[in-house]
């Protein structure tokens, strides 16, 4: 079955302006945009444009953004035979803010996302127990996520998590992560320690081989990731691309891990492929809309860019 991707469906609202706005005052925005999204539905359509076969599991409510969020799963060629439909709430909305450094401030209103419990794992238990590897976020029910990271380790399935948005996780769905893919602050958060430099990056993903996750990258932006497991500790160095928009970064880094683990490349083939994924990503803007193909990725390794130290 491929990748089969466990997460959000959300419908962003983007306002892109100077900069944000401090508390209490109002700035005027430069556009404004909707489009579709959610950390799932991004990571679900990155590993698709870039070849895999993916199954999106998730929940919409009914109505327009709902129906809209279906559709484009199906046209991104994304199996969403297992979506949920909920009959009490909308479909996840999220509020984005981007600045003029192209950073963003998010506010999520996760609404049928949360739809999706742990009971609904164990009814889907034979889709997870085919997966070549499960890839999910924390845009949803925790416990859910836990039941499924479970289920995964129970049937041999590697599991990828995204730790975003960065919460405290419990002890023993850690221990049942094959890799972890926090960013800064969201290793930061898990690990209590402060990350700023690649020495701490690394303290901090050594602290998470300590709680049980098999292997830490630690996507680090510009600079690129780090990898850390139990042979040691590599830094994969980052792309130079001049960066427009950081929404869903993490998304298609994370899609395109997935992507090329399963396509049987190494761990450091898979998380350098990857970072020129993130590049690409950054370099336009949106969330679903600035997803690469798999052509694009080819061409833009192919001219010549190379990791290098940002």
């Amino acid at each position: 079955m491929g990748i089969v991707v466990i997460g959000s469906l959300n419908m962003d609202m983007t306002v892109r302006t100077l900069r944000a706005p401090e508390a209490g005052e109002t700035v005027f925005g430069q556009a404004f945009a909707l489009a579709p999204g959610g950390k799932g539905a991004n990571q679900a359509v990155a590993a698709a444009r870039l070849g895999a076969e993916v199954t999106m599991i998730g929940a919409v409510g009914r109505d327009a953004f709902g129906e809209q969020m279906l559709e484009i799963m199906r046209q991104e060629n994304v199996n969403a035979d297992y979506m949920m439909r909920s009959e009490t709430e909308g479909t996840g909305v999220a509020a984005i803010t981007v600045d003029a450094e192209g950073e963003n401030r998010i506010i999520v209103v996760p609404g049928a996302n949360m739809a999706l419990r742990a009971a609904d794992i164990d009814r889907l238990e034979p889709v997870i127990r085919q997966a070549q590897v499960l890839l999910l976020q924390l845009e949803t029910d925790l416990d859910m996520c836990a039941r499924a990271v479970a289920v995964a380790h129970r049937h041999g399935v590697p599991v990828i998590l995204n730790p975003a948005p960065a919460r405290a996780l419990p002890a023993e769905m850690l221990r049942q992560v094959t890799y972890l893919t926090p960013n800064e602050s969201e290793a930061a958060l898990l690990s209590g320690l402060a990350v700023d430099s690649l020495e701490s990056a690394e303290q901090a993903g050594r602290a998470l081989l300590a709680q049980g996750v098999q292997g830490v990258i630690v996507t680090l932006g510009a600079k690129g990731a780090l990898i850390v497991n139990d042979q040691g500790c590599l830094h994969i160095p980052g792309f130079a691309v001049q960066a427009v928009d950081t929404v869903a970064a993490g998304d298609s880094f994370s899609g395109a891990l997935a992507t090329r683990l399963v396509a049987g490349d190494t761990l450091t083939e898979a998380v350098s492929y990857s970072g020129a994924v993130g590049a690409l990503t950054v370099s336009k803007r949106g969330a679903i809309e600035a997803l690469p193909t798999l052509a694009e990725v080819e061409r833009f390794l192919a001219s010549g860019h190379t990791g290098k130290k940002a």
